[in-house]
């Protein structure tokens, strides 16, 4: 069984974050919170990802390994819409509270053209194949806000969730160990989840009452257990807010999503990667 690299852990890099994150916010006390800063919003819009996406399985024997392509090789899509939603409150004039959430639920039904290994079973060309994958993202972060006027840049402390879940059914072969293999209708499945330590930096200028730009990125890390890895998220973005309670808004995202499932005969691996134009409306108060 392979073992992962050690690396730095979210929660190390926060832990040494807290105490100058403390002297900062007694210095932006004294400043008077950022126009660009709204009290409370909400960002309600969709996400129309371009997708690429490689589920693959391994053991020491070689056995049981095998890399599926999921726009290749099972007919997934490559561009989806995924609904995502996220708000921000403000507490005081400088701390807050960021929260995120996005789901991408894919399937198909394919016809394969050569055969493929997954979860210990191999799948013949010309086999019959239902799919399904369904990701889902979460996060809950403490935000620290600097600067004054019209610039503003935040960082933040938190944690995120991720579930994943994978069904194949289909018509495979089964290599018993004596007889050679076995024709067989197989049916697998998966549901994973985890939290994990996450961090975020941001950044919002105010061009007028009406327009603003901000940037946002974050990434979760989390080593050891049953399923880890790494998820980290992008965002440029551009708001048109004609009214004081509404607006609207385009950005450009960018999610790379990398988990590592450790079980008892093999381990397996998830590569996702989506990228493309979320547009949202916005309500703020």
């Amino acid at each position: 069984m392979r073992h992962p690299a050690i690396r730095p852990s979210w929660s190390a890099l926060g832990a040494g974050l807290v105490l100058p994150l403390g002297l900062a916010a007694n210095v932006a006390m004294a400043q008077d919170a950022s126009p660009v800063l709204d009290r409370a919003s909400v960002r309600l819009g969709g996400y129309y990802a371009s997708t690429d996406t490689d589920v693959s399985v391994a053991d020491p024997s070689d056995t049981l390994s095998g890399r599926i392509n999921l726009e290749d090789d099972l007919g997934f899509d490559q561009d989806k819409a995924v609904p995502r939603v996220r708000a921000d409150f403000l507490f005081g004039e400088h701390q807050g509270l960021a929260l995120d959430y996005y789901n991408i639920d894919r399937s198909s039904h394919q016809v394969l053209a050569r055969d493929i290994s997954y979860d210990g079973v191999t799948y013949s060309a010309d086999a019959d194949v239902h799919a399904r994958l369904d990701f889902d993202f979460g996060s809950a972060a403490w935000r620290w806000w600097f600067g004054q006027g019209d610039d503003a840049y935040g960082v933040g402390l938190g944690a995120g969730w991720y579930q994943v879940k994978t069904a194949l059914v289909g018509d495979g072969a089964y290599d018993p160990g004596v007889g050679g293999e076995q024709p067989v209708s197989v049916a697998t499945a998966s549901n994973d989840s985890a939290w994990a330590p996450m961090l975020q930096l941001g950044w919002r200028h105010l061009f007028s009452d009406d327009w603003r730009i901000y940037l946002d990125a974050s990434g979760v890390r989390k080593n050891g257990g049953r399923i880890s890895g790494h998820i980290y998220n992008a965002a440029l973005g551009v708001e048109w807010l004609p009214w004081r309670n509404l607006g609207f808004g385009l950005e450009y995202g960018y999610s790379q999503i990398k988990l590592h499932w450790r079980r008892s005969m093999y381990d397996a691996d998830l590569d996702m990667t989506l990228s493309g134009p979320p547009a949202f409306v916005k309500l703020r108060w």
